[in-house]
C-alpha cells in the first residue's frame, strides 16, 4: 500500500512542490499517495511549512514523522501539539549560497567597495585594504551554513574563527565554544558574520556588552535571525 503524506503547505506551493517531492519520493523506492487533503486518522508523514493549513497536530495520530520544508524550526519546534520527530530540509545549494553571499559581503567591505562607490566626482584619493590574511573573520554559529561560510571565506586567506555553543572543530578555522571562547572570538573579529538559530539561548547575543568586545570599526554582517541583535 502506498504510503500517505499529506501537503501542509500553503495552497500556491503546491504546483512548483508536487512533481518534484512525488519524482524524488519514487526515486527513493517510495510508493506515496501525495495530496494537499486527506483524513488526519490516514496521514503517514506531513510535509510541512509555517502558513500552512496544519496549526494543529493532535488529530494526526498515525504520522510517523513531520518533515519541515524550511531550513529554520523556530515556526514549529515550539507547538505544543507537535509530538511526532521533527526533520528540518538540508539542501545542498542553501548552504553553497549563504556561503557565497557572506563572502561577497565580507569581501565589499573588505575591499570599501562602498567608499569607492560614494567617492565625490573628481576624488581619487587611494584606498588600499589590507591582504585578506590581515582581516580576522569571526562567525557566530558553526552549523552546516557557517561552515560553509568559514570554509569558503578561509580559502580566500581570511583569518577566520567559528563560535558555537557546543564544541566543534574544522580544519583552517579556529574554532570557540561556552561563554569564554564568546567573548575571545569577538575580540579579534574586524567582521562580524551572525549565523545563529533563533533560540532562547541566542536571542539577543549581539548587545551593547558585547558589542564593546569588538575591535573598533568592526563591521557585524546579519545573514542569520534578526532577534540575534539587541537593536
Amino acid at each position: 500500500m502506498p504510503l500517505n503524506v499529506l501537503f501542509a503547505a500553503r495552497p500556491e506551493r503546491w504546483d512548483a512542490y508536487a512533481k518534484p517531492l512525488k519524482s524524488a519520493l519514487e526515486t527513493a523506492g517510495l510508493m506515496v499517495h501525495l495530496a494537499r487533503d486527506m483524513p488526519p486518522q490516514e496521514v503517514d508523514y506531513i510535509i510541512y511549512a509555517p502558513g500552512g493549513p496544519v496549526r494543529d497536530f493532535t488529530p494526526y495520530t498515525r504520522a510517523r514523522a513531520v518533515l519541515g520544508l524550511w531550513a529554520g524550526v523556530e515556526g514549529i519546534v515550539n507547538n505544543p501539539t507537535l509530538t511526532q520527530p521533527l526533520t528540518r530540509m538540508v539542501d545542498e545549494g542553501l548552504s553553497v549560497g549563504m556561503a557565497e553571499w557572506v563572502t561577497g559581503h565580507v569581501m565589499r567591505h573588505h575591499l570599501g567597495i562602498d567608499q569607492d562607490i560614494l567617492r565625490a566626482p573628481g576624488d581619487w584619493t587611494p584606498h588600499i585594504p589590507p591582504l585578506a590574511r590581515e582581516r580576522p573573520v569571526t562567525i557566530l554559529g558553526m552549523g552546516q551554513l557557517g561552515q560553509a561560510a568559514a570554509r569558503m571565506l578561509s580559502c580566500l586567506g581570511f583569518p577566520v574563527s567559528g563560535w558555537s555553543r557546543t564544541p566543534k572543530a574544522l580544519d583552517s578555522v579556529t574554532c570557540h565554544a561556552g561563554a569564554a571562547g564568546l567573548k575571545e572570538a569577538l575580540a579579534k573579529a574586524q567582521i562580524l558574520v551572525l549565523l545563529l538559530p533563533d533560540t532562547p539561548a541566542t536571542r539577543n547575543i549581539l548587545d551593547a556588552r558585547r558589542l564593546a568586545m569588538l575591535p573598533r570599526g568592526a563591521v557585524v554582517l546579519n545573514p542569520g535571525r534578526g532577534t540575534l541583535i539587541d537593536e
